[in-house]
């Protein structure tokens, strides 16, 4: 007699391919699609490619996009894995096109695609987040889900490092290069998907085996808190690379600060998911925003080269964890449905970090007070984080969830 047939394990049990994918997926859609424009921009100016009025009307292009993703991410709630796939396509399209555009007549369609990047970086971050924390849920391993936001400095540290040592080649071709990186991530992850796909359910299907829960107390402050975030690392994440160049013009000496950044943010992850996961997450995130507080104090005391590699050390080894936390949280108050609560607070985030570069830009050459445009954004930015930090740790112990371990 034959032995009966047994049905077939499940090929990932563990959960970390889901984390791979994660990972991969947030490298692309943040560490490129988000913040490349960061390094390069001072290697775009440097070549003549782009001005400093540009170059600032492509940022403020992205932040819009972002804030227009976060705003329709919602849309994906059903299948999240759908909006994951055309986010990373979006991802490596226009990166790759950016490579073709720069001052003068191409100036609109530079901001135009710095814009969609920017749409298809939120919807990437959202449906990763949806689908990936209640993939591992469902495989009993939530416990993991901290891993796959180490993607973003991961990304961050690999865009920057490739704008470092290839510095001195035109930024056109950094373009080129980044947007094959991002084709080659979408690839990987949207074959592994739909190879996976009668295997690996949506994560709609995989939430709805939860219990519904309410959002509770706290949600809007919570929303809150995460755009004060925004607003908190968006001058250094903007500015940094751009204020270290007017100390050292040498690309392999100014573009390290973000390498360090991205370095900092993929180790913090790494430090919070092996010796913080037993700490609420409100105290975790808490602690990020004080944290960067002090990142964004820095350049106020002095804009040396030691001083602002500290600040990107601190601001980028913060973001990251920031991220983590406060989107674990949303999952946990939404187990059903998390996309939408998720939607809502990068809706937060994308006005907070474009409330940044507008406060620049009102201040403009005047010195209120005797400080700059810089030094009134990052002091309004220190008083911010501040005091969302004090009330996230003050909340910390207020509700019973919470006092569960990091997910």
């Amino acid at each position: 007699m034959n032995p009966p047939q047994r049905p077939p394990a499940d090929p990932d049990a563990s959960g970390w391919h889901v984390v791979g994918l994660g990972m991969v997926a947030l490298a692309c859609a943040m560490g490129i699609g988000r913040f490349a424009f960061t390094p390069l921009l001072p290697l775009m100016l440097r070549d003549g490619t782009l001005n400093a009025v540009t170059g600032a009307e492509w940022a403020a292009a992205n932040y819009g996009g972002y804030l227009l993703g976060a705003l329709t991410a919602a849309r994906f709630s059903a299948d999240p894995r759908r909006g994951l796939n055309l986010g990373l396509a979006g991802v490596a399209i226009t990166t790759l096109a950016v490579a073709w555009t720069g001052d003068g007549a191409t100036a609109i369609a530079g901001a135009a695609l710095r814009a969609a990047a920017g749409v298809f970086s939120a919807w990437t971050l959202v449906c990763t987040s949806s689908w990936a924390l209640a993939e591992l849920a469902r495989r009993q391993r939530a416990q993991l889900g901290a891993w796959i936001y180490a993607g973003v400095g991961l990304g961050i540290m690999l865009a920057g490092m490739l704008a470092w040592l290839g510095g001195r080649q035109p930024a056109r071709w950094l373009w080129i290069e980044l947007g094959l990186l991002a084709a080659a991530g979408a690839v990987v992850v949207t074959r592994q998907l739909r190879r996976e796909g009668s295997t690996m359910p949506s994560a709609a299907v995989a939430a709805a085996s939860s219990p519904a829960q309410d959002a509770g107390p706290g949600t809007l402050g919570l929303v809150l808190c995460y755009g004060g975030f925004g607003f908190g690392y968006i001058v250094p994440a903007t500015f940094l690379p751009a204020m270290a160049r007017q100390q050292v013009s040498d690309p392999l000496v100014f573009g390290l600060t973000w390498p360090l950044f991205g370095l900092a943010a993929a180790l913090s992850v790494v430090v919070a998911a092996r010796w913080m996961a037993a700490w609420p997450r409100r105290r975790v995130w808490a602690l990020a925003q004080a944290a960067m507080a002090l990142g964004t104090a820095l350049p106020l005391a002095s804009q040396a080269l030691w001083a602002l590699a500290a600040s990107a050390v601190l601001v980028g080894g913060t973001l990251v964890v920031g991220t983590m936390a406060g989107l674990q949280l949303a999952r946990e108050r939404r187990p059903a449905n998390p996309t939408p609560l998720l939607a809502r607070m990068t809706v937060a985030f994308a006005i907070g970090q474009i409330a940044g570069p507008l406060l620049v830009r009102a201040i403009g050459t005047s010195r209120p007070a005797g400080l700059d445009a810089l030094g009134w954004a990052h002091a309004a930015a220190t008083l911010l984080l501040l005091v969302t930090a004090a009330w996230l740790w003050r909340g910390g112990d207020a509700l019973s969830a919470e006092r569960q371990p990091m997910r």
